[in-house]
């Protein structure tokens, strides 16, 4: 058991500003949200707080196709008219909108994911968390979901260049379909995701059949589930399958997707969880004692985003954080209760208890298949692309560093949007 786990925290208050459009579901405010909120719990003192890098256009074609990625950096909403055979081959439109800084939003996100997962390569944290990333939908030569670039294939890959196995759990509503898909052939990552299947719900994949292929066979890990289930089932379900994967697998580093919008409530989602409920997995995954980066996903119901991610901050850290919500800039937003709890999912859960059963007994039986963990031989592990090789404790404090390099180690005073000018704060639907 480790004494005190050593928390890294990514944050840009740039990717909160940037704005889908008045009728877009996804609203990157609730990261300005939770940011205000973790500082308002006072959460940061126990964290060592980051400003990502950007991304550079060759780290993001580590996974993404080189003429993509180009795409995305130059388009713009006053030029994509120019460019509509392109839009539809990228899958760029009403889902994923074109918008004002879409490349540096990209940049952003995908930073803090990549930084991240280096900082957990270099032993420099024990957990990593990115509330900004998560995009699980982005494919390799297309937009999808919301989502343009996958931080979380891109994160991955930065750790399997120190661990032979890295697992990939996903509690988001929808399918983690782009992460599976890349990873759908190799036996390095193994993907677990607990989902909305049926009724033609987004993305549509996600079958308990769809297991992987090739070396990856059995590699690919799909918990279909109906609407409405609750808490109690959910957490069972979760511990029972994610403890033996563990067990079995015996990952070298686990990434957590927590999309928020398997929360009761959402404006897109369709399950009865509780923040509790929701956190309980993220406290689960916490006690493997791995090498664990945790960042956000979908979630369309922005204050109980920033209520679910900040109690999990707190998860992280073990601190258990009082009901009542302290002043913030974003206040208005938890009225009348101003509370941490959100109500209970009113949806009939449509999940029996041998449906349950049926899906919990077929994925283990697939994890049989694995008979122990795969040998992975580790080849020489190639050098960080961006991260210069420097040990904090043994710098010299006299020595000059340029101002970038300083500002990308500490909390800057302005990392946020006030209230005044928050673009999307007639929006509180």
């Amino acid at each position: 058991m480790r004494s005190k786990d050593k928390i890294a925290y990514f944050y840009d208050g740039d990717v909160g500003s940037v704005y889908f459009g008045a009728k877009h579901p996804m609203k990157p405010h609730r990261l300005c949200m939770t940011h205000h909120l973790v500082l308002s719990y006072e959460l940061h003192k126990k964290m060592e707080i980051y400003r990502p890098h950007k991304a550079y256009p060759v780290e993001l074609a580590q996974f993404h196709s080189a003429d993509y990625v180009e795409f995305l950096h130059r388009i713009t909403p006053d030029t994509q008219h120019l460019f509509l055979d392109e839009l539809t081959k990228y899958n760029l439109g009403e889902d994923c909108p074109v918008f004002d800084n879409i490349f540096e939003f990209c940049q952003i996100y995908a930073g803090g994911t990549i930084d991240a997962a280096r900082r957990l390569n270099n032993q420099l944290c024990d957990i990593a968390i990115n509330w900004a990333g998560g995009l699980h939908h982005a494919k390799k030569c297309e937009a999808s979901g919301f989502c343009y670039i996958n931080d979380l294939v891109l994160g991955i890959l930065e750790l399997l260049k120190h661990h032979p196995r890295v697992l990939y759990i996903d509690i988001d509503v929808h399918h983690g379909d782009g992460v599976e898909e890349a990873f759908y052939f190799t036996d390095r990552v193994m993907t677990v995701s607990f989902h909305k299947y049926g009724d033609q719900f987004f993305p549509g994949t996600g079958d308990a059949k769809e297991i992987g292929e090739r070396e990856g066979k059995f590699y690919a890990i799909n918990v279909p589930l109906k609407d409405g289930i609750d808490d109690l089932s959910f957490t069972r379900l979760f511990k029972t399958i994610i403890s033996k994967v563990v067990e079995t697998y015996q990952p070298g580093a686990i990434v957590l997707q927590c999309g928020a919008d398997s929360l009761a409530g959402d404006r897109l989602g369709c399950f009865n969880l509780s923040i509790d409920g929701h956190s309980e997995c993220v406290s689960f995954v916490k006690k493997f004692n791995l090498p664990l980066l945790v960042t956000g996903g979908g979630g369309y119901t922005k204050e109980n985003v920033a209520r679910c991610w900040t109690v999990e901050t707190g998860v992280l850290l073990d601190t258990e954080l009082p009901n009542e919500i302290p002043e913030n800039d974003y206040i208005k937003y938890f009225a009348p209760e101003f509370s941490l709890k959100i109500p209970n999912g009113q949806i009939e859960n449509l999940n029996s208890k041998s449906y349950l059963s049926t899906i919990k007994m077929q994925v283990l039986e697939n994890l049989r298949c694995i008979q122990h963990a795969p040998s992975v031989q580790m080849q020489e592990v190639p050098p960080d692309f961006y991260i210069p090789d420097f040990d904090e404790d043994e710098q010299n404090p006299d020595e000059r560093i340029d101002q970038h390099t300083q500002d990308k180690r500490i909390q800057r005073n302005d990392e946020y949007y006030e209230a005044d000018n928050d673009n999307d704060q007639m929006d509180v639907s």
